[in-house]
């Protein structure tokens, strides 16, 4: 079968290998749909924390199930199975205490271990959501938007309370859209003007917000000099991980999602003057992905918009560099096989 393994940072190579052996306890499954996120960007350009090469990208999947043994979630062969790729132990503090998302000993697929993009792959049965009412675009966002479900369940929100999110990327977009499914009213931080006019016109967010200079006098403006009750930072970027207090009121909560490779620096008694609640959202759990999977049954996700550039399996590697553009306005770039 064909796959495509990025062998070092800036070179992707297509290759072939014999289909993965079935083992038990496992599904071999066919991918049908890989979604390009932040990881996979990064991993390419060499700036992702925590990886290795070669590597097989993707954990962004929607697969179909090819064969499986018998089991207690009743998935069976032909079956839409949604991915949850995350390979905890199920046996760390973390794990016992529910929080397999944060595992001691985690591996993701596509990061820490080889992922979907690959004709074929097997992966264990405990991992495998089915999704029979979900198509294979719809399949293929669940996982970032589950992370955005996390960040959101992690903060506590409150209905009626004003939230900033600085960074309008796919998992940026996915907390604004939960946040409003969850009655929240939402502000929209980003450099990239393009960007904050798709999440005022297709996510409907209450506030956009140019980054730079005047950002936090306008977030006062907005919200009668409160601030935001809850600041996430979807950015990852080491400058806008280190500002994000700024846009948070007294006793509020900032939510750190994107990922840097990074330290970071805080100015201890700002961020003491407002007893703030510093907390980390690192992937997501079933309870994320089930909750996404209803909110886009519900059809309450614009995915059409969501998804701006999609490929044949055989053109990925030439449009690679072209997703790394801003002026190409890439938002969310999948992959057919």
């Amino acid at each position: 079968m064909k796959y495509i393994v990025c062998e070092k940072p800036g070179e992707f190579l297509l290759k072939e290998k014999k289909d993965p052996v079935l083992k038990k306890g496992q599904a071999l499954l066919k991918v049908n749909k890989v979604g390009i996120c932040g990881t996979d960007l990064h991993a390419y350009t060499g700036n992702q924390a925590f990886f290795e090469y070669p590597r097989i990208l993707g954990h962004e999947l929607a697969t179909e199930v090819i064969e499986i043994e018998d089991n207690e979630k009743g998935i069976k062969s032909g079956d839409n199975v949604v991915i949850m790729p995350y390979v905890s132990c199920n046996n760390c503090i973390a794990c016992r205490s529910g929080k397999t998302n944060c595992c001691t000993k985690m591996q993701v697929l596509g990061v820490h271990k080889d992922g979907g993009m690959q004709e074929k792959i097997s992966v264990p049965i405990d991992l495998l959501i089915h999704a029979p009412n979900l198509n294979d675009d719809a399949m293929a966002i669940v996982e970032p938007l589950a992370i955005g479900a996390h960040a959101i369940r992690r903060a506590q929100l409150i209905p009626g309370e004003t939230i900033v999110v600085v960074g309008c990327g796919p998992i940026g977009i996915g907390i604004m859209k939960l946040a409003q499914i969850a009655d929240v009213k939402v502000i929209a931080i980003d450099v990239n003007q393009s960007r904050l006019d798709y999440a005022k016109e297709k996510i409907g967010v209450d506030h956009i917000v140019l980054a730079g200079k005047g950002a936090v006098e306008k977030i006062m403006e907005i919200t009668n000099n409160d601030l935001a009750t809850a600041v996430f930072d979807a950015s990852g970027h080491k400058s806008a991980l280190e500002f994000g207090p700024n846009f948070m009121s007294h006793g509020g909560r900032y939510i750190l999602v994107g990922l840097s490779k990074d330290e970071l620096i805080f100015e201890h008694p700002a961020i003491h003057a407002k007893e703030t609640t510093l907390m980390c959202s690192r992937n997501a759990t079933l309870e994320d992905f089930e909750h996404v999977i209803s909110v886009l049954e519900a059809g309450n996700f614009p995915i059409a918009s969501f998804i701006t550039h999609n490929v044949g399996f055989g053109e990925m590697i030439a449009n690679f560099d072209s997703w790394l553009d801003p002026n190409n306005r890439v938002l969310k770039a999948t992959v057919d096989f």
